[in-house]
């Protein structure tokens, strides 16, 4: 082969090479998008009305290794931080897509035996952070006003 065919098929290789990198998802950590929604589900009249749900939606069925929910200012300033909700899986856990907070997950259990989710306040942002194996997400998060009865 002549230089100028060694010089095109090296400049192909690297415009692939670019290519590869720069315009697909073949290098990228694979993510999972979260999103969250707070619905007024469970009517409670002797407190004073509904209770908000606050529920997690992922863009697909995961078997979850671990869900971890902390304040997020907290958690900025120390990643050693307890966190308020934490399961992790016990076997293989079942491939979910939605879940509530607090909720039992089926395969997972508390990170720490005899732990309960505790109770989140209004106006604090929250990061919920999602393993699944090696895929990771996260999202933060905040709540608005408790709603009130109306009478």
């Amino acid at each position: 082969m002549t230089s100028k065919n060694w010089l095109l098929l090296v400049g192909a290789a690297a415009l692939a090479v670019v290519y590869a990198v720069w315009f697909t998802d073949w290098f990228r950590p694979e993510t999972v998008e979260i999103f969250h929604s707070i619905r007024n589900q469970r009517a409670r009249p002797q407190l004073g009305g509904a209770m908000p749900s606050l529920m997690f939606g992922l863009n697909r069925k995961l078997p979850l290794t671990e869900i971890r929910l902390v304040p997020l200012t907290a958690w900025q300033t120390n990643h050693a931080v307890l966190p308020l909700w934490h399961l992790v899986s016990a076997s293989n856990s079942v491939p979910v897509k939605m879940f509530s907070y607090g909720q039992s997950i089926r395969g997972m259990k508390p990170a720490v035996n005899g732990t309960h989710p505790q109770p989140l306040e209004p106006q604090v942002t929250y990061r919920l952070m999602v393993t699944a194996g090696k895929i990771q997400g996260q999202h933060d998060f905040e709540l608005g006003d408790t709603p009130t009865a109306t009478q």
